[in-house]
């Protein structure tokens, strides 16, 4: 027995041996990939909280602009800075007159606070890019005392990277304060990211203060505030990553989707932040369990999520999308029951 126990032992050595030149390699490769994040944390920092206001339908084909008045004034009274014409709210979807009355009704709710809303350019795949449009689309925001956010278009994503950013140049040649748009092509087909090496450019851009990363990736967004705070620490990298949302701790504000189910909830998150208040774990782990589930393939259908919990929130009548719009399962609201339940807002203490 002690010859076949020694004999077992050395086939353990051997492995083990194995198991350590495993690692070694396994090491050598995170070496030469290691991410290393923890330098960028900020803790106590004030956050920047926009929302992605979702437009809610009365029916079908026409827009709710009284539930979407109601909707931008919780927005407001919970101290996020609304945006509208978004994704979420249908924005590449409305016409000219739809997306004018939402600027008009945005104008009329803020004041004169700030607001943000989404420049449009209707175009088709293999349209040419159009600058003018942008550039009319700019101003009419402005001029309705907005920020605009140049939203992604087929014309604008069939260019080299070089022009891209020469289109957002000539934006920033007839508007003082804009913000750019990086979008993965999960939520829209014309969606790009830049490289790093043209994030650097955009920083170099005046007039853009700012812009959304929607790549739902961290290592990106890491990368930019890195540059970020070394070329320009005053611009804003406004995480669109419904995903992964506590990049806010790491130095990104955001303009996100996810928001618009609870602004209430993600300003209360953002002052414990603020306040180094260790319960804003536990509230940002809820809010991101509510994102994971509702963002999930396909992921535009978040928006009819949105209305499922706005509805479980007595905060919309119905669950109404617009027509073409894809929608999620009757069976989601016993889910998102469960998530409001947890947040507080569903049930004891919250709506019915």
């Amino acid at each position: 027995m002690s010859d076949a126990v020694v004999g077992m032992s050395d086939a353990v050595v051997g492995m083990s041996d194995a198991v350590v030149g495993m690692s070694d390699a396994v090491v050598g490769m995170s070496d030469a990939s290691r991410v290393e994040p923890y330098d960028l944390l900020r803790p106590g920092r004030r956050i920047t909280g926009m929302s992605a206001v979702l437009l809610p339908f009365s029916d079908a084909r026409t827009p709710d602009l009284d539930g979407l008045r109601a909707h931008l004034v919780r927005t407001l009274e919970a101290g996020l800075v609304p945006a509208v014409n978004m994704d979420t709210g249908y924005g590449p979807t409305l016409d000219d007159e739809q997306r004018v009355a939402v600027l008009d009704l945005a104008r009329s709710v803020c004041a004169g606070a700030e607001f943000v809303a989404g420049a449009h350019v209707d175009d088709e795949p293999g349209d040419p890019p159009d600058g003018d449009r942008y550039r009319q689309q700019a101003e009419l925001i402005a001029g309705h005392g907005g920020t605009p956010i140049l939203f992604p278009s087929h014309g604008l994503g069939s260019l080299d990277e070089d022009g891209r950013l020469a289109a957002m140049r000539s934006v920033g040649e007839s508007c003082d304060r804009f913000l750019g748009f990086e979008l993965s092509r999960a939520f829209h087909p014309a969606g790009f990211v830049l490289s790093i090496d043209g994030y650097r450019e955009l920083l170099a851009i005046d007039a853009c203060v700012g812009a959304k990363h929607s790549s739902l990736e961290r290592q990106p967004e890491w990368d930019r505030l890195r540059l970020r705070d070394e070329v320009r620490p005053e611009f804003m990298v406004l995480t669109g990553n419904d995903l992964a949302i506590d990049m806010v701790c790491y130095g990104s504000d955001y303009l996100l989707g996810i928001s618009t189910f609870a602004p209430d909830l993600f300003a209360e998150r953002d002052r414990r932040w603020a306040a180094g208040d260790p319960s804003f774990h536990q509230l940002n782990d809820d809010l991101q369990y509510l994102g994971r589930f509702t963002f999930r393939t396909p992921v535009p259908a978040y928006k009819h999520s949105a209305a499922q919990f706005l509805v479980l929130r007595g905060w919309m009548d119905d669950d109404t999308t617009p027509e073409g719009a894809p929608r999620r399962p009757d069976a989601d609201v016993a889910v998102l029951r469960e998530i409001g339940e947890r947040l507080g807002v569903v049930g004891v203490g919250g709506a019915a």
